[in-house]
């Protein structure tokens, strides 16, 4: 057991648990607030969405995928601390009434929690705010009409005075530096290492894994840095999905479009990239984006550090090139990669996994291939080069006759799986289909069904 300090709806509390009690179990079991509802357990309904304030500033998060360490120092609001002192509601609150945006009301308290969230932050963007919340009882329309009478109000006080900074001890098992992390970790190389435990947390509630030893790393500063260089940028672990988000929008707009359809507003506001590269999943949407750029990935064990290109990182099946001890401390991207094109298949458009993430960066000179990085997701164990086809490509015109005459290169490249999400055939179409439409797009052809349907 360890005390963990925070605000809960205005109030600080000081609440002794295990590092891996979930802030879900603790709000509606210990605490008694029921109002933050147990929907999917797994981050992917939203009715357990709080409110969390932080030195980031404010954001949605899922209570059911964070652990209560990862609050200390932080303030929470519930749906229960919306309403002011006299009982006042909050404007989003009276706005769902008002657009009549609650049917069984299950869902509600997350969809006001991601709102008011939303409406701190003067977002605008309502259909990407709620995104990771679900109404199963079709009640869209009403609530994206409540969240767009709220946007002009004021916000509450009581809401708008949550402090950033919450007087809070150090913990032994969330250092503070980098320079901690590592020592800690290599004196305790087995582990497990969280940084938004949007993952992890699963091992724990879902696959009932024993996480005897853990660390937490969002206390870590230096790892949350972003350092804009003249031709790269060193973006660090701890930079959550947001956040890149952002920068990519800027530099890789791309690459940012297809994060603003990774997982969900409250997923993307805990997920960290190096812990995404650290997970190692074959699917996972950042490493075929980061190796279609030529990234190059930051490991460090004790004060040792060494660089290696991040598809050398990936080496089979839940195995990856990380020695004990050894931790992702961050990656380097070019700063620019104009033709970098990143297209995500997936059942749905937000917040799923990808059935197939192909990733595009092609070099044309004099209107021949220079170059080719092309890398995909969902199509082996690992996320993979495709080394046969990027060969098929150098050297000759960049043309419709040449994308044709390589695009059966890639059963070489490529045995995928059949899974639910998709069969082999179908991923293997998919990836040539992108290579297709990779060509359409650096040609200037609308490729996007929001453009093309538009």
């Amino acid at each position: 057991m360890t005390e963990i300090t925070f605000l809960l709806n205005g109030e600080t509390v000081r609440v002794a648990a295990e590092p891996t009690h979930t802030l879900l179990d603790w709000l509606r079991e210990d605490r008694g607030l029921t109002g933050t509802k147990e929907g999917c357990n797994e981050g992917d309904c939203g009715a357990c969405t709080v409110v969390v304030t932080d030195d980031l500033g404010v954001k949605a998060l899922n209570a059911c995928i964070l652990f209560l360490p990862q609050l200390h120092g932080k303030a929470v609001r519930t749906v229960e601390g919306f309403k002011g002192p006299k009982g006042e509601m909050h404007p989003v609150q009276q706005a769902m009434i008002d657009h009549h945006g609650s049917q069984c009301g299950f869902c509600t308290p997350g969809f006001i929690s991601s709102m008011i969230a939303g409406h701190q932050q003067g977002r605008s963007d309502h259909d990407v705010v709620l995104a990771g919340n679900l109404c199963r009882c079709t009640g869209y329309a009403p609530i994206i009409r409540a969240a767009e009478a709220a946007e002009a109000a004021e916000s509450p006080s009581w809401v708008g005075d949550d402090s950033a900074e919450v007087p809070a001890a150090p913990l032994a098992f969330a250092p503070e530096t980098e320079d901690e992390l590592a020592a800690w970790v290599e004196a305790n190389p087995d582990a497990t290492l969280i940084a938004g435990a949007t993952d992890v947390c699963l091992w724990d509630t879902k696959q009932m894994r024993d996480l005897k030893m853990v660390a937490f790393l969002n206390r870590c500063a230096d790892l949350r840095e972003i350092a804009i260089g003249t031709d790269s940028i060193r973006i660090g672990a701890g930079v959550t999905m947001t956040q890149l988000r952002e920068l990519l929008g800027v530099y890789h707009p791309s690459y940012a479009e297809m994060v603003r359809r990774y997982a969900s507003e409250q997923v993307r506001n805990a997920a960290t990239i190096g812990g995404n590269i650290a997970n190692g999943s074959p699917i996972g949407d950042n490493p075929p984006a980061l190796i279609a750029l030529g990234a190059t990935l930051h490991l460090r064990k004790g004060a040792a550090r060494r660089d290696l290109p991040i598809e050398d990182f990936f080496l089979d099946y839940g195995k990856q090139d990380r020695q004990p001890g050894e931790f992702v401390s961050g990656v380097t991207i070019p700063k620019s990669a104009p033709a970098l094109r990143v297209y995500k298949l997936s059942k749905r458009f937000d917040q799923d996994i990808s059935a197939v993430l192909g990733a595009f960066n092609v070099t044309i000179e004099s209107g021949k291939v220079a170059s080719a990085r092309i890398a995909f997701g969902g199509m082996a164990g690992i996320p993979k080069r495709a080394a046969h086809v990027e060969a098929a490509l150098v050297g000759k015109p960049w043309s419709e006759a040449t994308v044709e005459a390589v695009i059966g290169g890639f059963p070489k490249d490529f045995q995928p799986m059949t899974d639910m999400r998709g069969s082999a055939a179908y991923r293997l179409e998919a990836a040539q289909n992108m290579l297709r439409r990779y060509f359409a797009d650096l040609s200037g052809s609308a490729v996007n069904v929001l453009e093309v349907h538009a």
